[in-house]
C-alpha cells in the first residue's frame, strides 16, 4: 500500500492554528499542538479562515441555502401549492434504496402537514427495475392523479415525462443524479443542482436532500426538525460528500437522533444496538442502520422502510425493523454465496485476473446485492468492476470503480449496449441484453487500458500527517471529534507514526484480527551492549518467558524507573521527564493477522504504523484507542 501525505502550506497552518487559539468558544486545551493539528485539518478540507473554521465545526440552521437558489424550485413549489389547496391527487414516485425511500418519507410528511395527501409508488427491484415506468404513469392518471413528483429517480426519464405529458399529468422530477448529454426531460419543472444551468452551491446532494430542499420551500419556517434525521441517514448512505450543505444536515441530524421520538427510528436504533446516551456516528449509520433499510429493497419490498417511519404503534414498529434485520441477514448470506463462486472464477480465469476492468457474470445472482458485491470485488482485487446477473435473456448490472477511472464515462462510451444505464464517477447500474454481455467486457477492459497504468491499481492510503504516539490525548480526541461527522469527502483524518515500540506479543482475535500494545518511540536510548538488554526489551519481555528468567530484579527496576511507567496506583512515576512516550496504546489491526503474522513481528521490534485515533466506552477497560490502517515493519 502506498503512504500519500497531503501537503499544505506551513504558514497557513500557523496563521489559522494562531486565529482558533484565540477563537471564542473552540477551547483546544493547553497543548499549543493541538491548534496546528486542527488547522492543518481544515485547511485540507479548504476551510482557510476562523470564521468559515467555526461554521464547519459547528454547523446550524441558518447554514442552509435557500431553497429556491435551485433552478425550477419556484415553479415547482407553485404547483404543488396549488395541488394541495385543490385537494388534487399527488403521488410520489420514489426508488427502492435508502435514498429514495427516505425522500419520499420526507416529501410525504412535508405536503400531509402543509394539508395536502399524497400516495407513493416504489418499484421493486427485481419486477420493475430502475427507473419511471409509463404503465405506473397509466394507472396513475386513471385513478384521478394531476400530479407526479419523482425522487432520487427521473432525470433520464424522457419516455416518462412524454408519456405524462400525453395523459394531462403535470411532472415534477427531483432527482441527484447526473443528466445525460441529452439534457433532462420536458417536465413542468426539474429539480437537480446537476443540471445544465442551476447555480445551486452544493452540487453534491442526495434524492432525499434534493427532497429536503423542495420541502423545505414548501414549508418555510415550519420545517420539522425530525426530517434533518432522516436526511442525515440518506445522506450518509448515499456515500455522497459529507461537505457543503451535506454537513450541516449530517451534523444537527446525527445530533438530533440521540432524541429519537419515531416509534420505528426508535425501534432501529435499539435493533442496531446504538446506545441514546450519545448521537450515533456515521459510521454506525453506514454499517448498522443503512444496511437494514437498504434490506427491504434488495430482497423485497421497498414499502416497509416507509412504514417503518410512518406507523406509530411501538409494537408494531419493532415488528418492522426486526422483519428488516432478517432481511438484511439474508442479504448477507446470498453475497457471501456471490462472493464465493466470484473468488473461484479468479481463481480458476486468468483473463480475469489480467483484466483493467472487470466483467463479471451469474445466472440467477440476486440482482438486490450485486451492486454490493461489485464494491466488494473493488476492495479485494483492486479493479473496476461491474458485476451482472443473467435473466431470460437480459444482463442487469451494477458497478463500482477505483479512484482513478470514471465508470459513467467508460458507460457513456459504450451506450448503445445498453438498454438503460446511468450513475456517478465511481458508482453505476445498467442492464443492456445478455447477448452483449461479451462485447461489453471487451469493450470496457480495452478502455480502461487507454486509461490506467499498474500504479492505478496499487491501493492508496492518504494520510493526514505524521504524529508521534505521545501527542495522542484525551484534548486530540475531543478535537478531531469535532470534525465528525467522517464520510465521503470528510474523511476521518489517519496519521502515521514512526518507529512505535511494540510492548508485548501480538493477538490474534478471531484468527484474522489483531491486537497490538503500542507506545512511542523512545528518544536517545542508548544501544545495548553485547551482554546487555534495552530498557524496551526488559519491559516488553514477561517473566513467565524463558527470556526473562534471566533478567534481575535490579535490571527490571532500573528500566522501569527510566522508561517511568505506569505505578501499581494508575499514576505516573515522575523520574522520567518523557512520560507520555511510555503510555501504551492498545490498536486493532482488522484483517490483519496473516500479514503479521508473516512479518513475524515481536515483542521489543519497531513499527512504522498509520492509524487513525478512537475511544472505547467500556467502563472498565475504556479508553483512548489506536485503529490500524496499515503497518510497515523496520529492520
Amino acid at each position: 500500500m502506498q503512504w500519500l501525505t497531503k501537503s499544505v502550506q506551513q504558514d497557513q497552518v500557523e496563521s489559522l492554528a494562531q486565529s482558533l487559539r484565540t477563537a471564542p468558544g473552540l477551547s483546544l486545551g493547553r497543548d499549543p499542538r493541538l491548534a496546528s493539528t486542527l488547522a492543518r485539518l481544515l485547511l485540507m478540507r479548504g476551510i482557510q479562515d476562523v470564521d468559515s473554521a467555526q461554521r464547519y465545526l459547528a454547523p446550524s440552521l441558518s447554514d442552509l441555502h435557500s431553497p429556491y437558489r435551485m433552478a425550477g424550485m419556484k415553479a415547482a413549489v407553485e404547483r404543488l401549492d396549488a395541488a394541495i389547496e385543490r385537494k388534487e391527487g399527488i403521488l410520489i414516485y420514489g426508488d427502492y434504496d435508502v435514498d429514495g425511500t427516505t425522500a419520499i418519507v420526507i416529501l410525504k410528511t412535508a405536503i400531509e402537514l402543509s394539508g395536502g395527501e399524497a400516495d407513493f409508488h416504489v418499484p421493486h427491484r427485481i419486477r420493475e427495475g430502475y427507473g419511471m415506468k409509463d404503465d405506473v404513469i397509466e394507472r396513475a392518471a386513471a385513478a384521478g392523479i394531476g400530479l407526479i413528483i419523482s425522487v432520487d429517480t427521473g432525470i433520464r426519464a424522457f419516455t416518462a415525462a412524454e408519456t405524462a405529458a400525453r395523459l394531462g399529468v403535470d411532472l415534477i422530477v427531483t432527482d441527484h443524479h447526473l443528466p445525460g448529454s441529452e439534457g433532462v426531460p420536458a417536465a413542468l419543472s426539474v429539480l437537480n443542482p446537476n443540471q445544465p444551468g442551476c447555480e445551486y452551491p452544493c452540487k453534491a446532494l442526495c434524492g432525499a436532500g434534493v427532497a429536503f430542499k423542495l420541502a423545505q420551500a414548501l414549508m418555510e419556517k415550519r420545517l420539522p426538525m425530525s426530517f434533518m434525521k432522516v436526511v442525515a441517514i440518506a445522506t450518509i448512505a448515499d456515500a455522497v460528500p459529507l461537505s457543503g450543505e451535506n454537513r450541516v444536515f449530517t451534523k444537527l441530524g446525527l445530533d438530533a437522533l440521540r432524541r429519537a421520538v419515531n416509534p420505528g427510528l426508535k425501534a432501529l436504533l435499539e435493533l442496531a444496538q446504538i446506545p441514546a446516551t450519545r448521537p450515533p456516528t456515521s459510521g454506525e449509520i453506514a454499517f448498522r442502520i443503512a444496511p437494514r433499510l437498504n434490506a427491504a429493497g434488495r430482497m423485497d419490498v421497498a414499502r416497509d422502510v416507509i412504514e417503518l417511519f410512518s406507523v406509530k404503534d411501538p409494537v408494531r414498529a419493532r415488528e418492522i425493523a426486526g422483519r428488516l434485520d432478517q432481511l438484511n441477514a439474508e442479504r448477507q448470506e446470498e453475497e457471501r454465496r456471490i462472493l464465493l463462486a466470484i473468488d473461484t472464477r479468479f481463481e480458476q480465469e486468468p483473463d480475469l485476473r489480467n483484466a483493467h476492468c472487470v466483467v463479471i457474470d451469474g445466472d440467477g445472482w440476486h440482482r438486490g446485492v450485486i451492486g454490493i458485491t461489485a464494491t466488494r470485488v473493488v476492495e479485494r482485487y483492486g479493479r473496476p468492476t461491474l458485476v451482472l446477473s443473467h435473466d431470460n435473456g437480459e444482463a442487469h448490472g451494477s458497478g463500482r470503480s477505483i479512484r482513478a477511472f470514471h465508470l459513467l464515462d467508460a458507460l457513456e462510451s459504450c451506450r448503445e449496449l445498453f438498454t438503460r444505464y446511468g450513475g456517478h464517477a465511481h458508482a453505476v447500474g445498467f442492464s443492456l441484453p445478455s447477448a452483449r454481455v461479451p462485447e461489453l467486457r471487451a469493450h470496457l477492459d480495452a478502455y480502461a487500458r487507454q486509461r490506467l497504468t499498474a500504479a492505478d491499481f496499487e491501493p492508496l492510503l492518504d494520510l493526514d500527517g505524521e504524529l508521534d504516539l505521545e501527542e495522542v490525548t484525551p484534548d486530540l480526541f475531543q478535537a478531531l471529534e469535532r470534525l465528525e461527522p467522517f464520510g465521503h469527502g470528510n474523511p476521518e483524518p489517519v496519521f502515521s507514526a514512526r518507529a512505535v515500540r511494540l510492548m508485548a506479543p501480538p493477538r490474534v482475535l478471531k484468527d484474522k484480527h489483531v491486537k497490538l500494545k503500542l507506545a512511542a518511540a523512545i528518544a536517545a536510548v542508548p544501544e545495548p551492549g553485547p551482554a546487555q538488554l534495552s530498557e524496551v526489551a526488559i519491559l516488553a519481555t514477561p517473566r513467565c518467558h524463558s527470556d526473562g528468567t534471566e533478567i534481575s530484579r535490579n535490571d527490571r527496576r532500573s528500566a522501569t524507573t527510566e522508561i517511568g511507567p505506569k505505578t501499581g496506583s494508575g499514576g505516573l512515576r515522575t523520574e522520567s521527564p518523557n512520560w507520555r512516550r511510555n503510555i501504551t496504546f492498545d490498536a486493532l489491526g482488522w484483517h490483519m493477522a496473516e500479514r503479521l503474522q508473516a512479518a513475524k513481528c515481536l515483542a521489543g521490534d519497531t513499527l512504522d504504523i498509520a492509524f487513525t485515533i478512537g475511544h472505547n466506552d467500556h467502563p472498565e477497560y475504556g479508553g483512548l484507542e489506536l485503529s490500524l490502517r496499515d503497518f510497515r515493519t523496520r529492520s
